[in-house]
């Protein structure tokens, strides 16, 4: 019998919610309409452009939510901090946990968990490690996620907010999902270096992941964001990798096969 298909519905920013078998997840959970805000975890002001897709109220029963990281606005806002509570279970970083409290379960890189519906079904989540920025930069502690159906990560590989790096190729040694969701957007929130995936980054993991189709969020929606959807696509048509890169647009379910 053939495996339930995989369907990623992107919301905004770096949320996306993803389905398969039944189950509900959703990624760094952002719902607040334009405007600027700053986390209570972090100096830094950040400056919404454009609202969601949908609303929390329409993305209707999550079964987990998997938070790379609580301290940034851009991927825990206000109404994503009010939906915590209302999902199963949210899985993060082990700091973030502690800050969180409630249903948060602290992972570290490489740990597995197993997740169990209502319904008796399962996937292993894995935590994966990410730097969010250069070396001498601490942007605190965050995480992504590789997602997996018969073992950890060979279903969905989520980057969190990441540059490529030894931590990043690891991932790729050890699991091979079919789908990997890369952060993109060159981040530049303090000054002229990158604290998420640029194309060049985004390339790196084409190479790294070469039988996985991609796709890229958390490239749109936010001031400091200085790398669009449009510009990643372009670099990979001139690389001749067009093929490679499937469009993510706001609100469109995309279904993979599984």
């Amino acid at each position: 019998m053939a495996n339930p298909n995989l369907t990623l519905t992107l919301i905004g920013g770096p949320t996306v919610l993803i389905e398969y078998d039944g189950i509900r997840f959703l990624t760094d959970p952002t719902f607040d309409p334009p405007g600027e805000y700053k986390g209570p975890h972090s100096p830094v002001v950040h400056r919404k452009v454009t609202g969601p897709a949908l609303s929390a109220d329409q993305i209707g029963h999550l079964d987990a939510i998997l938070l790379s990281h609580d301290h940034h606005f851009d991927n825990l806002d206000n109404a994503g901090r009010a939906l915590l509570p209302k999902a199963g279970v949210t899985y993060t970083t082990i700091s973030g946990a502690k800050r969180l409290g409630g249903n948060s379960v602290g992972v570290a890189p490489f740990e597995t968990r197993t997740f169990e519906s209502a319904t008796g079904k399962r996937l292993f989540i894995a935590a994966t490690p990410a730097r969010h920025g250069p070396v001498g930069v601490d942007a605190g502690d965050v995480i992504g996620f590789a997602i997996g159906v018969q073992a950890p990560g060979d279903l969905l590989y989520i980057t969190g907010d990441t540059l490529w790096f030894d931590g990043t190729a690891e991932v790729a040694r050890r699991f091979a999902p079919k789908v990997v969701v890369l952060f993109t957007g060159a981040a530049e929130p303090r000054g002229r270096f990158h604290m998420t995936m640029g194309s060049e980054d985004a390339l790196e993991a084409a190479a790294a992941f070469p039988d996985a189709a991609l796709v890229s969020a958390h490239n749109e929606g936010w001031g400091h964001l200085k790398e669009d959807q449009d510009q990643l696509t372009d670099v990979f048509a001139k690389f001749n990798l067009g093929d490679r890169l499937t469009r993510f647009d706001k609100g469109k379910p995309i279904t993979f096969a599984a």
